[in-house]
């Protein structure tokens, strides 16, 4: 181990990167895991509890909703399988269309035949899976892919709600999430295709997630309650918060990659690449008689302005009181909202957004009466690129020449689930040498 090295952040990346390279970890908050990590609030009450209590009477939810864990290898699960038992899952998950009340297994252009002969007919006519380089944004990419007729049906006011309105105007990113196969696509106009995708299969700790990010942080030295405020990138000198300071040789980053360039000073020549923050807003409730069996649901208009319903408790019923467990009486939920960056809502828009949706999902026979509901803000949620920007090439490499490394989802600036921010953790061990 080198003297002065550090990481910052220990969210999963960081974990893994702590456990790689032995190096110290600074974490802001009081615990680690980041928007992974767990909480707990019993039924009627609204305060937060950082374990199961003894009698495990309380709802489970997850900071930026649920995380489940795709695309693992088999290194990667022999990793997450030392520290928790891992049980892999089948993706259950739809479209949801509120005015019609019915819904279409994902992806959608792989299950046509919940669509009229009519509607079938233009899609087929106008899919081409040929979206390329050419479109400079991600909405000329939908509609070069998909077809006008998917595209106004699902992919257009699903990826505005997604983005915050910014799907006209951002370059195409994670194509590989909807998967255009012409041959599955004529099969599911007639019948029933099996899901495809990157998380058609994931895994979840059997023990729950907070368990297992636990399990990661014991193997770490991590120093709570550290925020950075500064980075003295000539000095070598990091500027905390509670005013202490500390010389670095090398530094291991999962912050976001805006706030470290932000912290660093450093000035890329080119306009910085935008984020979204969500909204993630947590529910426990009497289960609707129309609460779907989906693990999760993308919903193309709401009147809320959300575009996703998660339902912790339909991937695992550990998510809700032990009382509920066996009964199928309650359910756990999570619902995600955009904003563009900087738009963050007042509390009184808050309470009035919650109201709204209780009374959506009511309305929708989703649920009944709610038990507990508890919103979190995830300032940096997703990472998105103006068409043709090296603003993140550039800001990267500033970093690597000043001996500041970015890893992970938000650090690196791209779409990637656990599994992935695991690899890269675990892939940390290069930078002890280098």
């Amino acid at each position: 181990m080198k003297d002065n090295c550090y990481i910052l952040g220990a969210g999963v990346t960081g974990l893994a990167a702590g456990i790689a390279t032995k190096w110290p970890i600074f974490e802001t908050a009081d615990r680690a895991g980041g928007i992974c990590a767990s909480y707990y609030i019993r039924p009627g009450t609204t305060k937060r509890l950082a374990c199961f209590p003894p009698d495990e009477e309380a709802y489970r939810f997850e900071v930026g909703g649920g995380h489940w864990i795709f695309g693992a290898d088999s290194a990667t699960k022999t990793v997450l399988n030392k520290f928790s038992r891992m049980k892999a899952y089948r993706r259950a998950s739809s479209i949801f269309f509120p005015d019609r009340k019915t819904s279409v297994p994902y992806p959608i252009q792989n299950n046509l035949r919940f669509f009229s002969k009519k509607i079938i007919a233009k899609v087929l006519k106008e899919i081409s899976g040929s979206g390329n380089q050419k479109n400079r944004t991600m909405k000329e990419w939908l509609v070069s892919n998909f077809g006008a007729t998917l595209s106004s049906l699902f992919f257009y006011p699903f990826h505005d709600l997604y983005t915050a309105g910014l799907y006209d105007r951002i370059a195409p990113q994670d194509s590989f999430k909807s998967p255009v196969d012409m041959g599955l696509i004529k099969k599911g106009a007639r019948t029933t295709n099996a899901p495809i995708g990157y998380n058609a299969n994931f895994l979840y700790p059997c023990e729950g997630l907070d368990f297992l990010i636990r399990r990661m942080a014991k193997e770490c030295r991590i120093s709570y309650f550290k925020n950075v405020e500064g980075i003295d990138v000539e000095a070598r000198e990091i500027y905390f918060s509670d005013k202490s300071t500390v010389k670095y040789k090398k530094l291991i980053s999962t912050l976001s990659l805006d706030v470290m360039i932000g912290l660093t000073g450093l000035k890329p020549s080119v306009k910085a690449d935008p984020h979204t923050s969500v909204l993630v807003m947590n529910i426990g409730a009497v289960k609707g008689k129309n609460c779907p069996k989906d693990h999760w649901l993308y919903v193309p208009e709401t009147s809320s302005g959300f575009h996703r319903v998660g339902l912790y408790s339909n991937v695992d019923a550990s998510f809700l009181p032990k009382t509920f467990r066996k009964s199928g009486t309650r359910v756990g939920m999570y619902i995600e909202r955009s904003y563009k960056a900087g738009q963050r809502p007042s509390k009184r828009a808050v309470e009035q957004y919650v109201n709204c949706v209780i009374k959506e999902l009511q309305s929708w026979e989703f649920i009944r009466e709610v038990d507990v509901v508890d919103t979190t803000w995830v300032d940096v949620a997703y990472t998105w690129s103006w068409p043709q920007s090296q603003w993140k090439t550039e800001a990267l490499r500033l970093l690597r020449e000043k001996n500041i490394y970015q890893i992970g989802r938000y650090g690196a600036w791209k779409f990637q689930g656990i599994a992935e921010s695991v690899q890269q953790g675990l892939a940390a061990r290069a930078f002890v040498d280098c």
